[in-house]
């Protein structure tokens, strides 16, 4: 069996990383063969460790690129895969487009919680034979919007949890970032944009800070809202009370040093850096939103607010604070949630799995919305 995956992505976020840990274990089925279709320069190419899997860039200049869509038929003609794997969302329909056309099959693995637009559901999603959801939450979403059950096919994203694990040295804080020993440290690690929720967690800062003046707030991430933030911040008069520290790959030292990691989004697919915060074993404060509460269970290894609740997530953070005893048991329930739910391995099992009963299947099966 040959699977040709498409991830266009040009960073190694959260979605480009579990397209890199798939295909990474993949890699262990050596009947089978994986070709990857990435952007010239992608940090996905550096993250792929086996040679069994063959990465030809192609460039993509945007949904309207009709270059791309012949550049992808004549690879499928030259490669002649069982399977067309679409991960991303930048090219998405041109390479459906492609699949279709040389009478290659395909799936697509959706990864937010916004509801289809009408040209998704009318145009996009039949090309597919499944829409591959990384959460039940996504999956809800586009069964209300209307897509048939029989085209959805939910696997959760997986961390790594041999990376990501608890116990990490936390002199680290003061000699990577300059903290003093002692008070607590929190952290918000997503992009820098609207549906993130940093702006309610800076409304909740002041009622966090009243309680525990010395408490320190990491945000990881980079995005169009880190000016306005950094001002935001510098004009509250907490220029020593959070730092912006960007994009980071180093997460698996830093977090098993964290007291909390807060993430206050709108919107939310499932949430890469929550599983990475589980597994470090991090109890979690989180929004009640999208795929969020498959991975934060609300008094279980963490707690969830209402999304845009300032006040709610103001007053459960300090709650946890005032409780070391029921962090690390939140910890140590989010550690075992990791290695139960969302291991590696099962997501690449599920997968192939897949692959194979789609592959087995006739040219038309499935075609229909």
């Amino acid at each position: 069996m040959k699977v040709l995956h498409v991830e266009m992505g040009r960073h190694l976020y959260g979605g480009a990383r579990q397209v890199a840990y798939l295909l990474n274990g993949l890699a262990g089925h050596p009947d089978d063969g994986h070709v990857l279709v990435c952007a010239p320069g992608a940090a996905i190419a550096g993250a792929i460790d086996s040679s069994a899997v063959r990465i030809v860039p192609l460039a993509c200049s945007g949904d309207a690129d009709l270059g791309f869509l012949g550049r992808l038929r004549r690879l499928i003609r030259d490669e002649r895969p069982d399977l067309l794997h679409v991960h991303s969302r930048r090219g998405d329909l041109l390479a459906a487009l492609a699949a279709r056309l040389e009478d290659c099959p395909a799936v697509h693995s959706r990864r937010v919680d916004n509801p289809p637009r009408w040209h998704d559901r009318a145009i996009k999603f039949p090309l597919f034979r499944r829409i591959i959801t990384i959460s039940q939450g996504i999956r809800q979403v586009l069964l209300r919007a209307g897509v048939p059950d029989r085209k959805l096919h939910c696997i959760p994203s997986a961390v790594d949890t041999g990376r990501f694990r608890p116990g990490g040295d936390r002199t680290l804080l003061s000699t990577e970032f300059g903290l003093e020993p002692g008070p607590p440290v929190l952290a918000v690690i997503a992009q820098l944009i609207p549906r993130k929720g940093h702006r309610v967690l800076f409304e909740a800062w002041p009622a966090v800070l009243a309680r525990h003046p010395a408490a320190r707030l990491l945000v990881f991430g980079q995005g169009p809202l880190e000016p306005q933030l950094r001002q935001a911040a510098g004009a509250a008069g907490w220029a020593d009370r959070v730092r912006f520290l960007g994009f980071r790959n180093d997460l698996d030292r830093i977090l098993p040093c964290l007291d909390l990691v807060v993430h206050p989004a709108s919107m939310e697919g499932l949430g890469v850096s929550l599983l990475e915060a589980a597994a470090c074993g991090v109890p979690i404060v989180a929004s009640r939103t999208g795929g969020i509460p498959e991975i934060v269970r609300d008094g279980i290894n963490g707690c969830l607010v209402e999304p845009g609740d300032s006040g709610g997530l103001a007053e459960t953070i300090v709650k946890l604070l005032d409780d070391p005893a029921r962090r690390a048991s939140f910890g140590a329930a989010g550690r075992n949630l990791a290695l139960a739910e969302f291991s590696i391995p099962r997501m690449v099992e599920d997968n192939r799995k897949l692959y194979v009963e789609l592959a087995a299947r006739c040219p038309d099966e499935g075609s229909a919305a």
